[in-house]
């Protein structure tokens, strides 16, 4: 059975457990906000939600009168924008390698294992993600509709690569589909498209982009979990690129690429993408073309190894691990746009750590600068899909006129970032789009 049928079983078998029906106003009284010019927390505020709008932030109490009105009294904690990760697979998050290669993908197993993740990401406080690549259509149509628990997904839908490229996850017996005639496994689940020239380009882009994409993943150069392409080799031509590229251009939107090396980014540059995922490999002179071009760099802090990885993947990582020691640093001094993300793949117990990964950022920047990161500058990237962005709004800000998405946090974020690493103990308050998810205060 194909994924995306499956995931729509999934619609259909789930209900909502928000625990409070939407309401139309919230009212959190006694507030701390992050002041990031001075990296600082400010005085006690009060912020009114109504609908799913923060719509009045005061230092004097806000008058509310009505019977729909929670008001939450919040005695100093900090109230943060929700946490936003710019690189997950949501599907492929949640599913090992084994689990996606057997032949058994029943809709019960689907069912646990996705819907749980996208759940419990939403309680580690990641109120937006960005998935970049993998079956999410009908997934992010169940909790948009309230069918499911999740964060917002701004979805790529099937990754785009080149034959033997990083997104060719066909095994051996599998022939090309260009001289064979059989579409691929991972082709008819919609995880991937495998595209050759510049017509099959355009036609796979423009698949995603009718089914929702905001924005599109292009396989520019190798990978470390694919087995067929080695990390230091350059993925498409520059025409086969440019055609991407002018494709999302024309719905509004951009295209981002999974690349490692100069040689590839630097193509990708050429070919007017507007995003990297990785990196890792990037020379300063590169870094500093993506800081005078206004590209962003969406970047991860990997774990090193796993008890679970393959020894042949171990050893592809390695440049790539030691290299992220020297890209961040070098990011940021040439001012560099840059995202935060986790790109988690087949390890499904990583997800627990989602939230701690966000500390291994203080090797190079302060706590305010990482809390921004993860909130206000993810932000910015999300919304550079513009008129394809899924959800109209200002999200990774506290401020009157954007979206209600927000947590409270039990402690002072600024001193002590640990406290986003355990959202179990120290997220008391969970709101995503005007609604309560998560409520540890007692409401008067």
């Amino acid at each position: 059975m194909r994924l995306r049928h499956v995931l729509t079983f999934f619609i259909c078998a789930c209900s909502t457990h928000v625990l409070t029906a939407q309401q139309k106003q919230i009212l959190l009284e006694n507030v701390k906000l992050i002041d990031y010019k001075n990296q600082s927390l400010n005085g006690l505020k009060h912020v009114l939600i109504n609908g799913n709008t923060i719509q009045t932030i005061s230092a004097a109490p806000i008058k509310t009168t009505g019977a729909e009105i929670v008001k939450i009294d919040a005695k100093g904690k900090t109230l943060l924008p929700g946490l936003i990760d710019a690189h997950v697979h949501l599907v492929f998050g949640a599913l090992t390698m084994p689990q996606m290669m057997t032949n058994d993908l029943s809709e019960e197993f689907l069912v646990n294992k996705v819907g749980q993740s996208a759940q419990k990401m939403l309680m580690r406080g990641f109120t937006s993600v960005r998935d970049v690549g993998g079956p999410i259509f009908p997934l992010k149509a169940a909790i948009d509709k309230g069918k499911l628990i999740g964060p917002r997904i701004w979805p790529s839908g099937a990754t785009v690569s080149q034959t033997a490229g990083h997104g060719d996850f066909r095994t051996p017996e599998e022939k090309s589909r260009r001289f064979f005639g059989i579409v691929s496994r991972a082709e008819r689940y919609g995880a991937t498209f495998i595209a050759d020239g510049r017509d099959e380009v355009l036609t796979a882009v423009r698949e995603n982009l009718r089914f929702g994409a905001s924005q599109i993943k292009l396989m520019a150069g190798g990978g470390t979990s694919s087995a067929y392409d080695p990390v230091d080799v350059t993925q498409y031509t520059l025409d086969e690129m440019k055609a991407a590229v002018e494709a999302a251009e024309d719905w509004g939107t951009y295209v981002t690429v999974h690349a490692y090396t100069p040689r590839a980014i630097r193509r990708a540059v050429e070919a007017g993408v507007k995003c990297i995922e990785h990196g890792q490999l990037l020379d300063e002179e590169t870094l500093q073309l993506l800081a005078e071009k206004n590209i962003w760099l969406s970047l991860q802090n990997l774990v090193e190894d796993t008890p679970d990885m393959d020894p042949q993947r171990r050893i592809k990582r390695k440049p790539v691990i030691e290299g992220q020691e020297k890209v961040w640093p070098l990011a940021k001094k040439h001012g560099v746009k840059l995202a935060w993300g986790t790109d988690f793949l087949f390890e499904p117990d990583l997800n627990e750590l989602q939230n701690s990964f966000i500390l291994r950022l203080q090797k190079w920047f302060t706590n305010a600068e990482i809390i921004k990161m993860v909130t206000q500058d993810n932000a910015e990237l999300l919304q550079l899909a513009g008129l394809r962005s899924p959800y109209p709004g200002k999200l990774g800000v506290i401020e009157e006129g954007a979206m209600a998405d927000m947590l409270l946090v039990n402690g002072d974020p600024l001193r002590d970032l640990a406290l986003l690493a355990d959202p179990d103990k120290n997220f008391l308050l969970i709101v995503k789009d005007g609604q309560i998810y998560k409520n540890s205060l007692q409401k008067r």
